[in-house]
């Protein structure tokens, strides 16, 4: 015995309505609209860009502040002396790059050389023999 199937070549109207709803639904961008969508997606970036240069190192230590009054003593660099050397004075018990670290954090040096005659403030923790 042999099977015979019938097919028809007319589609279901199911099958035409969304065939057709496919081909309605197809979205074209003209120029200007492929702008405007790049200008939407591309706001949150100049948004937070924005923020960050008119924030502009906000969160940075100023040198303006200082520390209070009382919490430090003054003391002028002698010529030959150093950071080390001032730090091996002034806390004599204490290990001397640490010292140095928190000389040159409160008195917000560049860098680690200091001049005959200038002025620095040492912690008031460190109850130096100078």
């Amino acid at each position: 015995m042999t099977a015979i199937g019938i097919t028809t070549s007319v589609p279901s109207p199911a099958r035409a309505a969304t065939a057709a709803a496919r081909r309605a639904t197809r979205l074209r961008l003209t120029v200007r609209g492929r702008r405007v969508l790049a200008a939407l997606a591309a706001l949150p970036v100049v948004v937070a860009l924005s923020a960050a240069v008119l924030g502009g190192g906000a969160a940075l230590a100023s040198r303006d502040g200082g520390a209070p009054a009382g919490s430090f003593q003054t003391v002028t660099v002698a010529p030959g002396d150093s950071l080390w050397t001032i730090a091996e004075e002034v806390a004599p018990d204490r290990d001397p790059r640490d010292v140095v670290d928190d000389i040159v954090r409160l008195n917000a040096l560049d860098d680690v050389v200091v001049q005959a005659g200038q002025s620095l403030a040492i912690p008031a923790e460190y109850d130096g023999g100078r």
